[in-house]
């Protein structure tokens, strides 16, 4: 071999040793990008956020998961463009609060009413009619207000039970039936919670139409208030027309508590559609409050799961008390609203101004039992 083949082939070698390092470079991994905190990444196994293949994995950039962790949306082809949100941080609050505060909390306030009921019907009892049956009855709801009433009252019933299984059944029903039957029943309630809404809705409206004006404050009620509806003390029978300000409260929150189940519950129907909250936390800001309004659509049905949840509870409680008072609790109370007819003394004792309207009596304020 001549020495003018030998460099040749030098040559050849050593230009192949310089492409191999070149390729080497660059198929190498970024040691500047794959540190956290001054540290190389030395082992690209899957341990500590590592991938194989010497990518960034869970320890890339703080500032683009610190982004991702707001919300940051990205770009995807499918048609539901919120799949874009890789994290959803506000998810961990409503979670919080769902499974915390709203839960224990409901509970206690749905278990507390049922031992104050308890409790006052042991030192209280059963509240008489004092002066006696006088044997002769009174109307007091025709049968277009029962309807209204049951159909509320009903409704109002189904939507309590299918959603405090929401809330509860799997701590309470789960255990007890099993998945496939509480399944099944969770299923069925869902269906029932969403078209019996609807009958709800068209009580809460018809009882706003037929009952408003009887449920106007008045200056009885402040008396009616002041020595307690003559519930805790046997012989009190303060004034009061159709309507005692206990009914009237009453009546208030059933109405106003229901307009605002009734938005909350739209916007959880027909998700994503009709936002509620950043508009009303807008017109609240005007006080000062400093609410936040640049809600994205996932918290806005997360808030209106919450406020559901919240005004449906408080509502429970207070049905309940109604419930008491209207069954168990006072004697000829449930007949108002079972036959639409109750005994005279029953009306004068505990709605006297209303009973001398009917009967065109004028009435002092003072009961007058029949005779």
């Amino acid at each position: 071999m001549t020495t003018k083949s030998i460099a040749r082939l030098v040559g050849a070698f050593a230009l192949a040793i310089a492409v191999l390092l070149v390729a080497g470079s660059a198929l190498a991994p970024d040691t500047a990008l794959a540190q956290t905190a001054g540290r190389a990444v030395d082992d690209p196994s899957p341990q500590a956020g590592n991938v194989p293949g010497g990518h960034l994995g869970t320890i890339s950039d703080a500032e683009i998961w610190r982004e991702v962790r707001r919300g940051l949306q990205g770009n995807v082809s499918i048609p539901d463009k919120q799949a874009g949100v890789m994290i959803q941080s506000e998810g961990d609050n409503w979670r919080a609060w769902r499974n915390g505060p709203m839960t224990v909390g409901g509970a206690w306030a749905l278990l507390g009413i049922v031992g104050l009921l308890a409790l006052f019907f042991v030192v209280r009892g059963r509240i008489r009619i004092e002066a006696g049956p006088s044997g002769h009855t009174i109307e007091r709801f025709n049968s277009i207000e029962r309807f209204v009433h049951w159909l509320t009252a009903v409704s109002f019933i189904l939507l309590a039970l299918t959603g405090l299984n929401m809330l509860y059944g799997r701590h309470v029903l789960l255990p007890i039936f099993g998945p496939d039957v509480f399944a099944t029943l969770t299923q069925g309630g869902k269906y029932v919670h969403n078209f019996v809404s609807f009958a709800f809705m068209l009580g809460v409206v018809l009882m706003v139409v037929i009952w408003v004006r009887h449920n106007l404050p008045t200056r009885e009620d402040l008396v009616w208030l002041a020595k307690g509806g003559g519930l805790f003390v046997k012989g009190v029978h303060p004034p009061s027309h159709k309507f005692n300000a206990g009914q009237k409260i009453q009546f208030w929150i059933v109405v106003l508590g229901g307009l605002s189940m009734t938005l909350s519950g739209i916007s959880l129907l027909f998700p994503f559609e009709i936002p509620m909250f950043a508009a009303t936390f807008s017109v609240l800001n005007v006080f000062g409050l400093g609410l936040a309004t640049d809600l994205g659509p996932i918290q806005e049905m997360q808030l209106s799961h919450l406020w559901h949840t919240a005004v449906g509870l408080a509502m429970m409680a207070i049905i309940v008390a109604h419930i008491y008072i209207g069954s168990l609790g006072m004697e000829g109370a449930f007949d108002a609203m079972g036959t639409g007819q109750v005994d005279e003394n029953w009306a004068r004792e505990h709605h006297n101004l209303w009973v001398a309207e009917v009967k065109g009596e004028a009435s002092d304020g003072s009961v007058h039992p029949a005779e």
